[in-house]
């Protein structure tokens, strides 16, 4: 059973996972690995522990297709909460800085989403895993050090508020990869004038891959053993 697990998947699989709630993606990758006892096991695009949805996992020979995977459009689905912010820009920190959300109109957010559709300088968070002189910036911030990083480019295609229970606001966006819908809550936080945080997240699509054809993480294991099974 070992030698056919081994050889489906050195030859390549490409696995779609519904990342649960709380789970690194690294955590995703592990666990598989360890099911499927081959080292090659990959995954196209970091979900946050706070996120849930979309993680793209490639095995063996497939690995060499994550960096495409990776370039591919995202959607995403969630909320942002209005009237503070945090370090991290999302729940991972204790809300601070609160300030009154009741005068934040539809109309008002409607705008802001059209300011934040198209091609845009984006400012990565500070609580992000992007190097700065060979170090994660995380780790600097953990540390109390502050850091400036450089605007990035990216494109979003479509952003839209889905429902408005303020201080809730329900979101859809379509973007480039390479963008934080953390750094957007902040922004759009600014735009409005009271703050603003990520307070929910889940990836819906990468490319053509949707979240309805991805497997929970039982799903997985049931689908790896069938797989094996079928090779016996």
């Amino acid at each position: 059973m070992q030698d056919a697990q081994q050889n489906i998947f050195a030859e390549g699989q490409v696995l779609l996972i519904n990342k649960p709630l709380e789970w690194t993606s690294f955590d995703v990758v592990r666990k598989i690995r360890n099911t499927i006892k081959i080292k090659k096991v990959g995954h196209a695009g970091t979900l946050d522990p706070l996120a849930t949805g979309m993680l793209i996992l490639c095995t063996g020979k497939f690995t060499k297709r994550i960096n495409e995977y990776m370039a591919q459009e995202k959607e995403y689905t969630g909320t942002f909460t209005l009237g503070a912010t945090t370090p991290t820009y999302d729940l991972e920190s204790e809300p601070t800085d609160l300030k009154d959300y009741s005068s934040v109109t539809p109309e008002q957010l409607q705008a802001i989403a059209l300011q934040f559709t198209g091609e845009l300088m984006q400012v990565p968070p500070m609580h992000s895993a992007i190097k700065k002189d060979g170090k994660r910036v995380y780790e600097l911030a953990r540390k109390g050090q502050t850091i400036e990083l450089e605007p990035r480019k990216i494109t979003i295609k479509e952003f839209e508020f889905t429902k408005i229970e303020l201080p809730v606001v329900h979101f859809r966006v379509v973007c480039s990869t390479g963008t934080y819908i953390r750094s957007l809550a902040n922004d759009v936080g600014k735009a409005a004038g009271c703050g603003a945080y990520l307070s929910s997240l889940c990836r819906t699509r990468i490319g053509a891959f949707t979240l309805d054809k991805a497997m929970t993480m039982e799903q997985a294991f049931e689908w790896i053993k069938k797989e094996v099974g079928s090779t016996k």
